[in-house]
């Protein structure tokens, strides 16, 4: 199965990246048959930098894309 998320949103203003690759992590950990790819868009772009500074209570949106991408998901822009 093949599956795409598309983000919009900046990394840290609402909490939708961080969902996406929730469940994107959850799924490669499920089923090994399923390909995660991302395409961000616009202000989520920004979730692929690195060094980012990561406000309080928030986590680490880059390192979580890592780990999607470490289990076989891709990223395009």
């Amino acid at each position: 199965m093949k599956i795409l998320f598309i983000i919009n949103d900046a990394p840290y203003r609402t909490e939708k990246a961080y969902n996406a690759l929730r469940m994107a992590t959850n799924l490669q950990k499920r089923e090994d048959e399923i390909e995660v790819r991302f395409f961000l868009l616009a202000d989520a772009v920004a979730c692929a930098l690195p060094n980012q500074i990561v406000p309080n209570g928030f986590y680490n949106i880059q390192r979580m894309l890592k780990s999607v991408i470490s289990h076989g998901g891709e990223v395009q822009t």
